[in-house]
């Protein structure tokens, strides 16, 4: 039973992520879970529950990984230009 609760939580958080093209980040607040947990079930059991969701998710995931420095240095600068 538990295995099930476990494996609708990881194919909704995987469904989140694909239609809100959200980060690992985003995930965790909306589900209150840590973002350790939201990787762990999208990453390693949402392999196994559903490949196609899953290669859906890996895609969204790595282009934020590879925007990731870009909203930080957005951020940094909004910072800076609220001292002003």
């Amino acid at each position: 039973m538990a295995g099930s609760v476990i494996d609708e939580r990881a194919t909704k958080l995987g469904e989140f992520i694909v239609e809100h093209r959200a980060t690992v980040r985003r995930a965790a607040k909306q589900f209150g879970i840590s973002k350790s947990t939201v990787h762990k079930d999208v990453s390693q059991r949402l392999k196994t529950i559903d490949s196609s969701l899953y290669r859906d998710v890996k895609n969204v995931l790595a282009v934020n990984k590879a925007q990731r420095h870009i909203r930080g240095g957005l951020a940094t600068k909004r910072k800076y230009e609220a001292r002003r």
